[in-house]
C-alpha cells in the first residue's frame, strides 16, 4: 500500500480522502490557499502545505507547487479529487515523471477522454453508442455546415472540443442561427479552454442523464457499479443525483454496463471513472467520460456497499480489484442534495462564516461535508459546501428520509440551497421519477 499521499484538492472531497487514507493506514500531506489556512482536512492531515495564494491559478492549479509540496514532504502518490487538476494530462504526466503516483489514469488516456472529439471517436470503435453528429471538428465551410446541420436535423447543439462544466454549449434551432452560433461558441471556448475547436451533436430534446461507475486495475480487470440518475440540473450543473436510475430494468443495467466494461478494456483504462449518457426512448448516447471521482460517488456507494475511493487507492497500489463483478449487488436507493452556499432564489454566491451548524441524523443519513460552526466559506473557489445522501429500501422511503433530513439540518449566517432542495424533494414529478435534464430549468423558469 502507498506510503504517504498528497492530497492536491480542498474541501469535502479532500476530506473524504483523507478518511479514506487512513483507514488504510496512509499518511497524508495537505496541501492548501492562504485562503484555506481553516480546512478542516488540514487540521486532521499528518502534514500540510501551504501552497500559494487563494486564487485558484496560483494553487490548487499551480502544478509545480503540488509537486513541490509532495517532494519536500516525501509523499508517494498524489491524489487530485475532482475538479482542479484532475483531469489534466499535464499534471498527471509530470507527477509520474517526477517520481510519484498519480492516483487516476495513464496521461495518455486522460488526453483521449478530455478532448471531447477524440472521446467519441475513441468510444465507437470500442462500441460504445453515440450521439449522431459530426464525427469530429466543424470546418469553415458554410454550405458544408449546413448541410451537416440538415442531415443531422434540428436542433442540433454545438459544443466545445475541450469543453466542461456546462461551458462552451450553444443550441441552435433553425439555419437561420447555425453560423453565428458557431462563431460564437468558438469565441466562447477560445477564450475559457484555450481552444476553440467545436463539433455538433444532435440535440434529444427530452434525454434523462444517466451515468455508469467504472473501476479498473493495471492487470486488466474491470467491473461497473450500477447506474447513476443525473437529470436534475441547473445549467449543466448536477443538483440532485441518485442511484439506482428509476425505471431502469436489469437487463438494461446489465446491456450498458458491459458496453463500458468493454470499452475500459479496450483503452487500457486504470482507476475509478464514469461514463456519462443522455438516455432517451430506451436509447444510451455517450457524451463524455470523466476520467476521476465524482461528486455524485457517495450514492453508488450507499447501494453498493464499495468504498469507491479506497478502490482508487489499492488499484493507484498496484493491487488488483477487491472485487469481481459478480460480487456487485444493488441495495436499496440512494439520493444526494449538493448543499450550496448560494442564494436560493437568484443562485448567487453566498460567501460568509456559518454562524450554526447542525448536522440531520437517523439511519441511511451521510453528510459529506467540510464546514463546521464558525467556519468561513471563502469567496474564491465553487460554492459547493457539503452533500446531504440518503439511503433506504426503496426510493419512496429514501426521499422520506432525505426530506426529514433537510428539516433538520442548520446552517446559519450565510444563504443556502437547501430551501430549494426541500421544494424539490416534495415536487409530484421528482417523487414520480424519471424527469428529463430540462426539467429544473423549465420549473424555474430558466431560459
Amino acid at each position: 500500500m502507498l506510503d504517504k499521499v498528497v492530497i492536491a484538492n480542498r474541501g469535502e472531497i479532500a476530506l473524504r480522502i483523507l478518511r479514506a487514507c487512513k483507514e488504510l493506514g496512509i499518511k497524508t500531506v495537505a496541501v492548501y490557499s492562504e485562503a484555506d489556512r481553516d480546512q478542516k482536512h488540514v487540521f486532521l492531515s499528518d502534514e500540510s502545505v501551504c501552497i500559494g495564494p487563494a486564487a485558484s491559478t496560483e494553487s490548487y492549479l499551480n502544478i509545480p507547487a503540488v509537486i513541490s509540496a509532495a517532494e519536500v514532504t516525501d509523499a508517494v502518490a498524489i491524489h487530485p479529487g475532482y475538479g482542479f487538476l484532475s483531469e489534466n494530462a499535464d499534471f498527471a504526466e509530470r507527477a509520474e515523471q517526477s517520481g510519484f503516483v498519480f492516483i487516476g489514469p495513464k496521461a495518455d488516456t486522460i488526453r483521449i477522454m478530455g478532448d471531447k472529439v477524440s472521446a467519441i471517436n475513441a468510444m465507437k470503435k470500442a462500441g460504445i453508442p453515440c450521439v449522431p453528429g459530426s464525427d469530429g471538428p466543424l470546418g469553415d465551410d458554410a454550405k458544408t455546415l449546413m448541410n451537416m446541420a440538415k442531415k443531422i436535423g434540428y436542433p442540433v447543439i454545438i459544443k466545445a472540443a475541450g469543453g466542461g462544466g456546462g461551458r462552451g454549449m450553444r443550441v441552435v434551432h433553425s439555419e437561420a442561427n447555425l453560423l453565428k452560433s458557431i462563431t460564437l461558441t468558438k469565441a466562447e471556448a477560445s477564450s475559457a479552454f484555450g481552444n476553440d475547436m467545436v463539433y455538433m451533436e444532435k440535440f434529444l430534446e427530452h434525454p434523462r442523464h444517466i451515468e455508469i461507475q467504472v473501476l479498473a486495475d493495471e492487470h486488466g480487470n474491470v467491473i461497473y457499479l450500477g447506474e447513476r440518475d443525473c437529470s436534475m440540473q441547473r445549467r449543466h450543473q448536477k443538483v440532485i443525483e441518485e442511484a439506482p436510475a428509476p425505471g431502469l430494468d436489469q437487463a438494461t443495467r446489465e446491456k450498458i454496463g458491459q458496453c463500458c466494461v468493454d470499452a475500459c478494456k479496450t483503452i487500457g483504462y486504470r482507476g475509478a471513472g464514469t461514463f456519462e449518457f443522455l438516455y432517451e426512448d430506451g436509447e444510451f448516447y455517450f457524451i463524455e467520460m470523466n476520467t476521476r471521482v465524482q461528486v455524485e460517488h457517495p450514492v453508488t456507494e450507499m447501494i453498493t456497499s464499495v468504498d469507491i475511493v479506497k478502490e482508487q487507492l489499492h488499484i493507484a497500489a498496484g493491487e488488483k480489484l477487491s472485487y469481481q463483478q459478480s460480487d456487485i449487488k444493488i441495495h436499496g436507493h440512494a439520493i444526494e442534495c449538493r448543499i450550496n452556499a448560494e442564494d436560493p432564489d437568484n443562485f448567487m454566491p453566498s460567501p460568509g462564516t456559518i454562524e450554526h451548524y447542525h448536522a440531520p441524523g437517523g439511519p441511511g443519513v451521510r453528510v459529506d461535508t467540510h464546514v463546521y460552526q464558525g467556519y468561513k466559506v471563502p469567496p474564491h473557489y465553487d460554492s459547493m459546501i457539503g452533500k446531504l445522501i440518503a439511503h433506504a429500501e426503496t426510493r419512496e422511503l429514501a426521499l422520506a428520509r432525505l426530506n426529514t433530513a433537510l428539516t433538520e439540518i442548520v446552517i446559519d449566517g450565510i444563504k443556502t440551497n437547501i430551501p430549494l432542495h426541500q421544494k424539490l424533494v416534495k415536487d409530484t414529478a421528482f417523487m414520480n421519477g424519471g424527469t428529463d435534464i430540462h426539467y429544473l430549468e423549465n420549473k424555474l423558469g430558466i431560459k
